[in-house]
């Protein structure tokens, strides 16, 4: 804190801050010969410093260059890799598609055929009880028909020989009606 007082005395004592024109007095002259002995000694010192950084960052520079193109080259081949894999993705997805239309086109045209099948042995059974029902009734009204016939033949003949012949003849036509 004394300094600061000091500077400020000093400062009122010489009537504020001027500019010192005589070269001896302010050293401005031995400034100027300590940086050109600097240089002149230091140049060679600086110089190969100088140029050693320069090397180092235009190498530096340089790898890095480097490493950019390198990436960049990665960076493509990783693409080129990328539209190969989408490429069989998609192949595979199509390959898919295309074997599962025809997965369910088997199974359709499959169960198409046992329908059928199914519908034709049902259709084939249904006929068969048909005629056998059909056949049933048939020889239920013959035995009706000829239990009638019997019995209005006994009415209306009675006579062994009469009832006999007609009985007969009645059943010669029945049986050449269902044959």
């Amino acid at each position: 804190m004394e300094n600061f007082d000091q500077i400020f005395t000093l400062l009122a004592e010489h009537e504020g801050i001027s500019l010192n024109t005589d070269i001896l007095e302010t050293g401005l002259l031995n400034i100027i010969v300590l940086v050109a002995i600097l240089v002149y000694t230091g140049r060679d010192f600086l110089g190969s410093l100088l140029e050693e950084r320069k090397t180092t960052i235009v190498k530096g520079v340089q790898d890095a260059e480097d490493r950019l193109n390198e990436a960049q080259k990665r960076l493509d081949e990783a693409q080129k890799q990328l539209n190969q894999a989408n490429l069989v993705i998609s192949e595979i997805r199509n390959e898919t598609i295309a074997t599962k239309k025809t997965l369910l086109e088997s199974d359709a045209f499959q169960a198409k055929k046992d329908l059928t099948i199914r519908f034709e042995r049902a259709l084939a059974t249904f006929r068969s009880k048909e005629r056998q029902i059909f056949v049933e009734i048939k020889q239920q009204i013959m035995s009706l028909v000829l239990q009638r016939t019997v019995s209005r033949a006994q009415e209306t003949f009675k006579s062994q020989e009469r009832a006999t012949a007609l009985i007969n003849e009645t059943i010669n036509k029945l049986e050449g009606d269902l044959l």
